[in-house]
């Protein structure tokens, strides 16, 4: 490190908290940053002014956090609004957060293996698919609040299974993939695009789910070197600080993506390893690298999980030959390509790597927004249409052009309801995207029962009314 790093001031960091969502990082996971970490917490609703507001005041260079799905539209726009900010993970490295869609379309992109997926905003598309495709299928919530556990996942058998569950469901766009037998998935945790943790997830027998929530086990043992290299190859292509990938491996021996994203579950010490990447990335080396051997996570995986979750600060010491480390290192692992390698000799082929800074926007909103800016067509084929195929879209099936449905629209179906006014239709607008909206609407209001206390039974029931009758007349 050069005189001239090792007296550079350090960038000014603030952690990006939002209310009511779980918090991945805190002070304690960058310990030993010498200067003061602010805070800036986002209040939902209309609290974008306000924010950009705080972090301008506050001096922030770098903003830490992960976004959930509901925001992320939301802070694109913020981001935009401080071009000198630097967020961690960018917008572009959480684009997968938002919705299985993203996660879909980011696979298409880099030709990463995924199961044949199946995205329709036009209703009558697929109803056509449903009748003519073979099953199983998966049918899957693609957009909203996280799908802890699976249970916006399902599997149906045929096409009469299918109808009912879109009907009771409303999901919005259409997501079905075609059912892949898996033997099992494998969660990979990457930092600096290095494995730091993988563990593997098995259905009960006679189940397909893994999910351990819902009966699936897991253990540490074993993962494979080419499961490894695909997990890396997703890291690189998100460039993404820190990552995680859930891969099934089906019973033909094949490696698919399911899920990938920045926001994951993560035991205190892997939190840890990210705040030391991150303070040795921003400040040009002045902190050290965290060593996290290759397949550290079987020896870890042999404590209960509930010592795992206390555990802080672990380090470990670089190997040499003759070492109290022989006896893990020296382990060897077969790999299908190469044969077997001790585990000393595969970890020099997984370096931790610094990510790129950029100045441009790899998925920009215009572009990429599928659920703002594809409306819902949900009685006719649109007068434009344009089913978009091609090498990279396997199994794509997307209405590029459809009917219309704006914030105009809503507003006027809204206004037509007696008692709401200018000011409620305000707070409705600048509450929720219209997205949010279109599946409040098809969820008979529900969520504006809840969340709105001036919302009655009677503004439900006319609204209802004519949302039906505005969709009928498309």
């Amino acid at each position: 490190m050069s005189k001239n790093s090792a007296n550079k001031k350090l960038p000014k960091l603030g952690f990006l908290y939002l209310d009511y969502v779980l918090r991945f990082f805190d002070h304690s996971n960058f310990r030993g940053w010498p200067n003061k970490i602010e805070t800036v917490v986002y209040h939902w609703k209309n609290d974008k002014d306000r924010f950009i507001k705080e972090v301008k005041r506050k001096k922030i260079d770098i903003l830490i956090g992960n976004i959930p799905a509901t925001a992320y539209e939301t802070f694109r726009e913020i981001a935009r609004e401080l071009p000198k900010v630097k967020f961690i993970p960018s917008l572009d490295t959480q684009f997968s957060n938002k919705s299985k869609e993203n996660v879909t379309r980011f696979a298409w992109k880099y030709d990463i293996p995924i199961p044949q997926t199946y995205i329709f905003y036009n209703r009558e598309k697929a109803d056509k698919f449903i009748k003519k495709t073979e099953y199983p299928k998966i049918v899957k919530k693609s957009y909203g609040p996280s799908n802890y556990g699976g249970y916006f996942v399902h599997k149906v058998d045929s096409k009469k299974e299918a109808k009912e569950l879109l009907t009771e469901k409303k999901y919005y766009p259409i997501y079905m993939q075609d059912f892949v037998p898996m033997s099992a998935d494998v969660r990979v945790m990457l930092i600096g695009h290095k494995p730091v943790c993988a563990f593997w997830r098995r259905p009960p027998e006679g189940e397909w789910l893994t999910n351990t929530s819902q009966g699936g086990s897991m253990d540490y043992q074993d993962v494979p070197k080419e499961l490894l290299d695909l997990a890396v190859q997703v890291s690189k292509s998100a460039n993404a600080e820190y990552w995680a990938c859930d891969i099934a491996v089906g019973v033909d021996g094949e490696y698919r993506i399911l899920e990938c994203a920045t926001a994951f579950a993560a035991f205190p010490y892997i939190r840890d390893w990210i705040g030391q990447y991150l303070m040795h990335k921003f400040s040009e080396g002045r902190f050290p690298m965290p060593n996290i051997p290759l397949y550290n996570w079987e020896e870890l995986g042999k404590m209960d999980s509930s010592i795992l979750r206390t555990l802080r600060y672990l380090t470990f010491g670089k190997y040499t030959p003759s070492s109290d480390g022989d006896y893990f290192m020296d382990k060897k692992r077969l790999d299908k390509i190469s044969g077997e390698s001790h585990i000393h000799t595969l970890d020099n082929l997984y370096p931790m790597m610094i990510t790129e800074d950029r100045n441009y926007e790899e998925w920009p909103s215009e572009k990429w927004n599928y659920q703002d800016n594809h409306k819902l067509n949900e009685k006719v084929p649109s007068t434009k249409k344009a089913t978009q195929k091609n090498d990279s879209d396997e199994g794509q099936e997307i209405e590029e052009e459809s009917i219309e449905l704006t914030l105009d629209a809503i507003s006027n179906i809204l206004l037509n309801i007696k008692g709401l006014g200018a000011k409620k239709l305000k707070s409705i607008i600048e509450g929720y995207s219209l997205v949010e909206i279109i599946e409040i609407l098809e969820d008979d209001s529900k969520r504006f029962k809840k969340e709105l206390k001036w919302f009655n039974k009677n503004f439900a029931k006319k609204i209802n009314s004519d949302w039906q009758e505005f969709k009928n007349s498309l």
